[in-house]
C-alpha cells in the first residue's frame, strides 16, 4: 500500500511537468520602437506573416514609437522570458543610443540575440524639387544657404541623425536638425517637400523614387546596390567617411530558456530559406539570416563602430 500512495505521488508531481504546451501555446508579440511604415517595421511585419504560419499562432507586431526606439527596446527588456514577447531591434536602440544617450533603461546583457535579419545603407535623398543632382551639389548648396538647409531624422540619437552630423562636421556645412518620431513620418514630409533632406533605406524610398518625388543622390557605402545600380556610393561621390546603415535583428528578453530560444532560432532560419530571404529582397531589404551567435557578435562590433562615430561628428551624450 505504501509503495502505491508513493507511485501515485510520483504521478501527480509529475502531471504539471507533462502538461506543459510546447512552444508557442498563445499569440506572439513583435515589438518595433517605431512607427509603422518604416524599414523595421517592414521586416517585422514580413517575419510575423511567415511566423504565424510556422507556428499556427497569431505573431502580432506592436508598433511602440519613442526615444529612438529606446522606449519598445525596454518594454521588452522588462518582459518576461518566455518567448512570446521579442524584439525587432534596429541599430538605434540596440546600438547609437549607447553613443548618444546619457542614460538608457536597459543594458545589452538585457537581450539575448536569436537572429540577424537584415542591413540596409543608408541612401542620401532630397526632394525632388531641390536643386542638387550629387551629394557634390547638396554639400555646395547647404555651404551658400548657411544653416537654411534642413534635415530630417528618425529621432534624435538615430543611425541617420549620426550620418548627417557627420556630413556637416567633416565639410564644414551648417544643416538644420529636424527630428521625427520614426521612419515613417519624416518619409512623409520628405515627399510633401516640408523637409528637403533626409538619409534614408532603400525600401522606405523606393516608391518615392520610382515617382520622381525623392531623389537619391548617394548610396552610403562602398559599393553600389544591386537594386539601384545608377545611384553612385559616398566614395564615388568624394565622401567616402559617410557609410553607415540600419540593420534588423531579433532578441529576446535575457535569461529565456534555451530550449524557446532554440525554437524560435529554427523558426527564423526555416523561414529565411523558404521564402522569407527573396521576400526581403524583393522590397530592398537585403537579407542576412545569421544565427545567434553572429548577431550577438554584430551587435557588440556595431555598438563599438556607433560610439567611434558619435565621436568624430562631435555628437555628445544627452
Amino acid at each position: 500500500m505504501r509503495i502505491g500512495r508513493r507511485a501515485v505521488l510520483g504521478t501527480m508531481l509529475a502531471a504539471p511537468a507533462l502538461a506543459q504546451p510546447e512552444f508557442p501555446a498563445r499569440p506572439v508579440r513583435l515589438v518595433v520602437g517605431y512607427p509603422p511604415g518604416g524599414s523595421t517595421d517592414l521586416v517585422a511585419r514580413l517575419l510575423a506573416e511567415r511566423l504565424s504560419r510556422a507556428w499556427g499562432q497569431p505573431v502580432v507586431v506592436e508598433n511602440r514609437p519613442g526615444a529612438a526606439g529606446t522606449l519598445g527596446a525596454d518594454l521588452v527588456a522588462k518582459a518576461a522570458p518566455d518567448g512570446y514577447t521579442l524584439l525587432v531591434g534596429a541599430s538605434g536602440e540596440m546600438a547609437v543610443a549607447r553613443a548618444v544617450m546619457r542614460s538608457i533603461p536597459y543594458q545589452p546583457a538585457d537581450f539575448a540575440p536569436i537572429a540577424w535579419l537584415t542591413e540596409q545603407p543608408f541612401l542620401v535623398l532630397v526632394h525632388a524639387g531641390l536643386p542638387a543632382r550629387s551629394l557634390g551639389d547638396l554639400v555646395a548648396l547647404a555651404r551658400e544657404r548657411n544653416g537654411r538647409l534642413d534635415y530630417a531624422s528618425h529621432g534624435n540619437g538615430t543611425a541617420n541623425h549620426l550620418l548627417a552630423e557627420l556630413l556637416k562636421v567633416e565639410t564644414g556645412v551648417a544643416i538644420t536638425h529636424i527630428p521625427y518620431r520614426g521612419g515613417g513620418p519624416a518619409m512623409t514630409d520628405l515627399v510633401s517637400g516640408n523637409v528637403p533632406m533626409l538619409l534614408d533605406v532603400i525600401p522606405s524610398a523606393m516608391p518615392h523614387l520610382a515617382s520622381g518625388r525623392v531623389r537619391a543622390l548617394a548610396l552610403c557605402r562602398a559599393t553600389r546596390s544591386a537594386v539601384l545600380p545608377e545611384v553612385p556610393t559616398t566614395a564615388e561621390a568624394g565622401f567616402p567617411f559617410l557609410t553607415g546603415s540600419t540593420w534588423a535583428t531579433l532578441v529576446a528578453p535575457a535569461r529565456m530558456p534555451e530550449s524557446v530560444l532554440a525554437r524560435i532560432g529554427d523558426a527564423v532560419q526555416a523561414a529565411m530559406r523558404d521564402g522569407l530571404a527573396e521576400a526581403f529582397r524583393e522590397r530592398g531589404l537585403e537579407p542576412v539570416g545569421a544565427d545567434a551567435a553572429a548577431a550577438r557578435a554584430f551587435i557588440a562590433a556595431e555598438q563599438a563602430k556607433w560610439v567611434q562615430m558619435a565621436q568624430r561628428a562631435g555628437v555628445q551624450p544627452e
